[in-house]
């Protein structure tokens, strides 16, 4: 079975109960949100041994996260718990039905965290050595790199380092407030040293200053392929001899968009993970962010292995027809003239 190791920062996540707002929430929901943690459970979902690399605090957020993790078949003898740092916190504010248009919001508190302490000496760690060298996929995200400057060093240590087989892909998940006073171009020269790198659309004109296809590879020219995250309108595979794939994202029932772009990377690391086409791969990922957009939380449940492989094999025209909504795939019935037009 492929294996993959995710490397990153995961909090413990508050949510105020029955969507009230904050200042009148008596009840906070407790869970636990990060984006390679996320993409660590949306890849063991996904049938691969996957596992989370990082630190959290002695205490009861730290001790949640590793349960959970746990509970979702993620390896956890990689995360080291910190004696005096404290396991990082964020507040999700729910969207207003007021005013449904403005989307929900998060409030972080992770300054000083127990993950803002990783650095090169983490990967001397025997259990995380252990972990890298048998990893087939080694995940990473731009939200470390802006945590401190020894986290930037860890993702350098990485991204320089020998492949020895190994696959290393960045998601940039642009975080605004993170960079806040810092110098965003360390994100390019990162990307640039990846395999892989995901970028949303709308993630590239702030972290890059462009989102045309031709310049975001011209800034980032030593990956294999950049995955262009273009919203609800398709997801795009630049490749570095300059051809493309595209696949058109499914019709969605909106609930939350909270957690699809992580969900969309676990689907399409999959693929790439188990050798399948960019058009497979990048279907893999529209329909593991459809199932999260689909629900309130991070990471919505995929369908049952055999009717989601039946999603992914069915043609173009019925791809393009399939509609979506919580916990239901609908998919249009293939005509004669279609025949049978697997990715």
């Amino acid at each position: 079975m492929p294996t993959a190791v995710c490397i990153g920062e995961t909090m413990a996540m508050l949510t105020p109960v029955n969507g009230l707002p904050l200042h009148r929430a008596e009840e906070l929901h407790c869970s636990i949100g990060g984006a390679e943690s996320n993409v660590a459970m949306g890849l063991a979902a996904m049938g691969l041994e996957a596992h989370w690399v990082g630190r959290v605090g002695h205490d009861g957020f730290g001790t949640r996260i590793i349960e959970d993790l746990k509970d979702h078949g993620v390896g956890v003898t990689g995360v080291e718990v910190d004696a005096s740092l404290p396991t990082g916190l964020y507040v999700k504010v729910p969207a207003q039905y007021s005013d449904p248009d403005a989307g929900s919001s998060v409030l972080y508190y992770r300054q000083g965290s127990a993950a803002s302490a990783m650095a090169p000496a983490t990967l001397a760690n025997p259990a995380v050595a252990e972990l890298l060298g048998k990893a087939g996929l080694i995940h990473l995200s731009g939200i470390t790199a802006a945590l401190s400057a020894d986290c930037r060093a860890l993702l350098e240590l990485l991204l320089k380092a020998p492949r020895d087989g190994r696959l290393i892909t960045f998601d940039v998940n642009w975080r605004p407030a993170l960079w806040a006073g810092q110098d965003k171009s360390v994100l390019r020269q990162l990307a640039n040293l990846a395999d892989i790198v995901l970028v949303g659309k709308d993630e590239a004109e702030h972290a890059f200053g462009t989102t045309d296809e031709s310049e975001l590879r011209a800034l980032m020219p030593d990956p294999a392929v950049v995955v262009i995250k273009n919203e609800a309108i398709s997801a795009i595979a630049l490749h570095r001899d300059g051809t493309r794939d595209e696949v058109p994202a499914l019709s969605v029932e909106i609930v939350e968009p909270v957690g699809a772009g992580d969900s969309f990377a676990a689907g399409y690391l999959s693929g790439v993970l188990f050798g399948l086409s960019q058009k497979a791969s990048l279907r893999r990922g529209h329909a593991a962010a459809a199932c999260t957009l689909t629900v309130h939380g991070d990471r919505g449940p995929l369908p049952e292995a055999a009717a989601l492989a039946a999603i992914l094999e069915c043609s173009d025209e019925q791809w393009a027809g399939i509609r979506v909504s919580p916990g239901h795939f609908e998919v249009p019935e293939a005509t004669p003239a279609e025949g049978s037009v697997a990715p």
